[in-house]
């Protein structure tokens, strides 16, 4: 089989129509080169050139050589490439989990990031809990997650990417929902809440769970669901009201009034970074060094 060199070869004697210049191209010397086109002609088993002593001419068979010739190299070339932005990070696939709540605010700052930065990087979106989010890291079939902390196992690393406040979603109708200033916690004290499953949205639960428990504040809890837009859902039909994460008022849900909270903390719910030690995607690495 013929070699990339033997091609460089041959297009140089082809677009030279000489010898010596086409040596003095490729800064060789002319005998190692006219030996190259030899064998490349005993291997193809056709004669590539005419030649005399003053001319070099391509045959029928060498002009048809040279465009297969030079879309060769020019792929070899594009190979060489690729394959230097893959170890560089700057081309692949990173595939990236994210919680519903992120999508509303976060997921499309990141993904113009990439863009941006890493346009050869592919994006594979998964949106999926945190507890799910974790499993397929650990198990190597996710690069990247965007979830609630904490990253409770050993093979996870993670840092915090985003803090926000949480509001308070009220109803129409509801004695709170008309104001503007920040309501206290001890607003919804034997109050008819909406709260989160301390299973299926354990961060959610244990966050409000916390808040309450510091004021002495008790609720009525009257359904515990597992995502914020349920939630939402539940307070615009008047069920009760809700603590949601600042992002969720862009969802618009018609009739739901969001007011701002007094809390000690100003932002406590975290949105974390989190993948996997041993993850050696390049491109994963040239994305976390951008965020």
């Amino acid at each position: 089989m013929f070699t990339l060199n033997q091609l460089t070869g041959f297009v140089a004697v082809a677009e030279e129509q000489h010898f010596g210049r086409a040596a003095q191209r490729l800064r060789m010397t002319q005998p190692p080169l006219t030996r190259q086109i030899q064998q490349l002609e005993k291997e193809l088993k056709v004669q590539l050139f005419d030649r005399t002593s003053r001319t070099v001419r391509l045959t029928p068979a060498g002009r048809a050589f040279l465009q297969d010739a030079r879309r060769l190299l020019h792929e070899a070339e594009n190979a060489a490439l690729s394959v230097r932005r893959v170890t560089l990070g700057q081309a692949g696939i990173i595939r990236i989990g994210f919680t519903a709540t992120s999508a509303y605010g976060v997921l499309g700052g990141l993904l113009a990031t990439v863009r941006e930065h890493l346009p050869r990087v592919e994006v594979v979106l998964h949106e999926l809990v945190t507890r799910d989010q974790a499993e397929r890291l650990s198990g190597g079939s996710l690069d990247l997650g965007l979830a609630r902390p904490p990253a409770a196992r050993p093979e996870l690393e993670s840092r915090l990417f985003r803090s926000e406040p949480l509001l308070a979603a009220l109803p129409d109708g509801h004695p709170l929902a008309s104001g503007t200033e920040p309501l206290e916690l001890g607003e919804f004290h034997g109050a008819d809440v909406v709260m989160y499953s301390p299973t299926e949205a354990r961060y959610f639960h244990e966050l409000l769970v916390t808040a309450f428990g510091r004021t002495g504040v008790q609720p009525t809890y009257v359904q515990h669901v597992s995502q914020i837009h349920t939630a939402l859902a539940l307070v615009q039909v008047g069920l009760g009201s809700a603590l949601v994460p600042a992002t969720a008022a862009r969802l618009h849900f018609e009739g739901v009034h969001f007011r701002p909270l007094q809390l000690p903390e100003p932002d406590p719910v975290e949105l974390h970074l989190v993948w996997r030690r041993a993850n050696d995607n390049p491109a994963l690495h040239a994305l976390l060094d951008l965020l």
